[in-house]
């Protein structure tokens, strides 16, 4: 119990107070009867000299053998004290207790000799003649100038010393009172004092979810000590708790950071909280300026804007689709109240849905290209087939004829399916490439040759740019060339006569540069992003001239290489298109 930090105060106040109180009372004590015994001697010494003005006339007509004794006692009697006149010489002449007769010479007394040199003496001893202690003052008779005797007046001490132990059981009580009112006083103020101190280690315990007698005891117990226990076990809390946190945190912004969607979160007023990057990517802000900001003024979209008020209405999950014109990009918005979690808070996610939007778009265009291009040759087969059921069996010419034209279309059916297949096998990454370190001039060269008839035939001006000292490539040589090929059978197909076709190899970083340019029509600025989907056209009046599926082939084989490949036209001035294969 001692040790308590409430102990520690108490008994250090009690004991100032204790000892306080005590030398106070040895002060009071001394004091009172140093008081008292000065204003003892004040009175005897009054007394005195009223007796010696009295018996003056009688001390002035003294006989030989003056007898003092009857003034003696009948002052003693008055004053209730004893008594004594004395000679200058120290003989007793009169004494109101004792028989003067045995009485030694008083010349010798400490208030004698002393009241002769000053005129008033006094002293405190015991008297062998009495046997207890006495005070004792003696002051000079004196009458023109000549000490006619001394006078001396003495009271016991007994009541000096009962007055003086009355007055130390008076300070004995009172340092009682004082301790014992000193005490609760301490108690009070110590209790008062402690008690915000045992609140807060209260308090601290309840933080931890813990009990202060789970806790190992320490070696001291006061309330500072189990104050600082509880805080020191809080404080490892809270830091399990803040690390436990900002590993969530952690968690929770990686994803943020790292999601291709876009999460913002908005309160009751439409003002937003939270904002991750793909937000301020997919609506062009800054990184400082979304949050605090409303939601109008971060996405600048009023479908954004009405799901978010249909959501705070209906307090139920929302969805619409909108596209950002300016940025060409198409989004699907969900908006969900966050409930109790957030109350009043909306969550809306954002997701890119351009290339699904874009596949969606191609996969139409494909199923309707393949219908297309099915249809044609069909069409034809049927007629044919018609026409030769009707009437043309029994014209071996035109029969002749018509197979002739039969097998043409059968052909390019064939050829159709035949790229269709090699398409999906490159796609599906079924198609083994034989990569090996390969000169350019190997890949381009054979390409050239193959189609130099052909240009001639247009005619065309036909150009090969290729250094033999060029880096080698990483490249399998055929189907590399498969793609040199297509370039240059649809740069000769599209060049009108008279016009300049050239084909070039050119190192480029760590890459190798390869272009087919040409003087022909061009292609539009619309139709130049979709040339390498399947099936695409840019002139469908000559759908028979192709199956639309060369330039897609070709970028799925450059792309195999880690490669890239692009085309730049202007309509009327020709294309250029470029492909680039890494070095070996």
């Amino acid at each position: 119990m001692f040790q308590s930090i409430r102990w520690r105060i108490i008994l250090p106040y009690v004991g100032l107070i204790l000892v306080t109180m005590l030398g106070l009372g040895i002060y009071l004590s001394g004091f009172v009867q140093q008081t008292y015994t000065n204003d003892l001697e004040s009175k005897l010494a009054d007394e005195a000299r009223m007796i010696g003005d009295v018996i003056t006339p009688d001390l002035e007509s003294v006989g030989a053998t003056p007898n003092f004794d009857p003034q003696a006692k009948h002052w003693a009697t008055i004053l209730n004290a004893r008594v004594t006149i004395i000679a200058s010489n120290g003989t007793v002449w009169g004494e109101s207790h004792e028989n003067r007769a045995f009485m030694a010479n008083h010349g010798d007394r400490p208030e004698v000799k002393q009241a002769l040199s000053n005129g008033v003496g006094s002293s405190t001893r015991f008297s062998q003649t009495l046997g207890y202690s006495m005070m004792y003052t003696a002051v000079t008779v004196v009458n023109n100038q000549k000490i006619l005797a001394l006078v001396r007046v003495a009271l016991p001490l007994q009541q000096v010393s009962a007055n003086l132990a009355n007055l130390q059981r008076i300070l004995t009580v009172v340092t009682l009172l004082v301790t014992v009112l000193a005490v609760l006083l301490a108690v009070l103020i110590a209790g008062r004092i402690t008690r915000p101190v045992r609140e807060l280690t209260q308090s601290a315990w309840q933080m931890t979810s813990s009990k202060p007698a789970d806790q190992p005891i320490p070696p001291s117990r006061d309330e500072i000590s189990q104050l600082a226990r509880a805080f020191k076990v809080m404080s490892k809390r809270l830091s399990e708790q803040i690390y436990a946190l900002q590993t969530e945190d952690a968690k929770l912004s990686a994803v943020l950071q790292k999601m291709t969607d876009g999460v913002l979160i908005v309160d009751q007023s439409g003002q937003v909280q939270l904002a991750n990057p793909a937000v301020e990517k997919l609506f062009d802000v800054d990184a400082d300026g979304t949050l605090e900001r409303s939601l109008a003024e971060v996405t600048h979209t009023y479908q954004v804007v009405e799901m978010w008020q249909r959501c705070q209405a209906t307090g139920e999950g929302q969805s619409a689709s909108f596209e950002l014109v300016h940025k060409k990009v198409a989004l699907e918005g969900i908006a969900m109240p966050l409930g109790p979690l957030l109350p009043g808070s909306t969550l809306l996610l954002f997701q890119d849905v351009t290339r699904q939007r874009q596949i969606e778009i191609i996969r139409r265009d494909f199923i309707s290209n393949v219908s297309h291009e099915l249809r044609t040759p069909l069409a034809a087969l049927k007629a044919l087939t018609e026409t030769l059921q009707d009437s043309a069996l029994n014209d071996p010419p035109a029969t002749q004829r018509f197979l002739a034209q039969m097998e043409t279309e059968v052909d390019a059916l064939s050829l159709m399916v035949s790229e269709l297949l090699e398409l999906s096998r490159i796609e599906s990454n079924r198609v083994p490439l034989v990569l090996k370190p390969t000169r350019p001039v190997d890949i381009v060269t054979p390409a050239y040759e193959r189609l130099a008839l052909q240009a001639e035939r247009t005619p065309l001006e036909f150009i090969l740019e290729c250094p033999e000292d060029l880096p080698l490539v990483l490249a399998d040589a055929t189907r590399i060339q498969q793609v040199m090929v297509n370039l240059l059978h649809n740069a000769i197909k599209f060049t009108p006569e008279g016009g300049q076709v050239k084909v070039c190899a050119k190192a480029q970083d760590q890459t190798v540069l390869f272009s087919v340019c040409d003087t022909g029509i061009g292609i539009s600025q619309a139709d130049l992003p979709r040339i390498f989907e399947r099936f695409y056209k840019v002139d469908r009046s000559r759908a028979s001239s192709g199956t639309g599926l060369g330039l897609a082939i070709a970028r799925h084989l450059v792309e195999a290489h880690g490669g890239r490949i692009w085309a730049e036209s202007e309509v009327g001035r020709g294309s250029r298109f470029y492909f680039t294969i890494p070095l070996a």
